[in-house]
């Protein structure tokens, strides 16, 4: 993960460099397009999720469950963007939209727990569906030609619609149930680029989950850990004109 990000970050840092050596003596399109109060596009991209976590401090539990662990899982995210002016610096975005991920859980379990124990899962893949409204403040430098790069950080509520919270009969612990409602906060990077038409942007962004999404079951899964809390990367291609 480190790796792509690092990669990803190189990538644009290229691409940014490649686009300001050219746009050098051009003149700039739209040019007051940021002086405008209001104004609107749409969000696309691609995430990647994970459960941050407490492996058990029970010794019962360690017995059977040597250690627990969430890894990256790809997903996808739509958002319309609504952008409204503060200051020369300064926007606020309110950003309904919709949030697929996925998420999976590893096991390790001990031997003695697997030689009297047929049944029993190493990996697990928990999926959700959130519908979010993000809020988040966007501070912009100075524009260069059609290049202006931004900070973002703000939170985000979200609903869970595909949430088994309700389902109670989980006696074959068949599933993982997590709460419906999750709270994160978010902060990143992004680079706008100001095209004759439009206003492309490429945004690099963190999300960490506030709240302890699980419900606490009668089984070794759930009692395997103290916490858990979403945590998502987002690489976004936005779209304004």
């Amino acid at each position: 993960m480190l790796r792509a990000l690092r990669n990803t970050a190189l990538l644009l840092v290229g691409l940014m460099c490649a686009y300001a050596s050219t746009a050098q003596n051009r003149p700039a399109n739209m040019g007051r397009f940021d002086e405008r109060k209001v104004h609107f596009g749409i969000q696309v991209g691609y995430t990647m999720s994970k459960f941050d976590l407490h492996y058990t401090d029970d010794d019962a539990v360690r017995e059977s469950i040597l250690g627990t662990t969430s890894y990256y899982s790809p997903g996808f995210h739509i958002n319309q963007i609504n952008d409204f002016r503060l200051g020369d610096h300064l926007n606020l975005r309110l950003m309904p939209g919709i949030t697929l991920i996925s998420r999976d859980m590893a096991y390790v379990w001990s031997e003695d727990y697997t030689s009297t124990h047929w049944k029993y899962d190493t990996k697990r893949t928990v999926e959700s569906v959130y519908g979010e409204i993000p809020m988040e403040f966007k501070f912009r430098a100075m524009r260069y030609t059609d290049f202006r790069p931004y900070l973002i950080a703000g939170g985000s509520f979200g609903f869970d619609f595909a949430s088994l919270f309700k389902n109670r009969n989980n006696n074959d612990e068949s599933i993982i149930r997590l709460k419906p409602f999750d709270l994160r906060y978010t902060m990143g990077m992004g680079f706008d680029f100001f095209l004759p038409y439009v206003k492309f942007a490429i945004e690099l962004k963190m999300a960490f989950g506030l709240m302890d999404l699980r419900v606490d079951d009668d089984d070794l899964y759930t009692h395997s850990t103290t916490d858990l809390r979403s945590r998502t990367f987002m690489l976004s291609f936005t779209f304004q004109g």
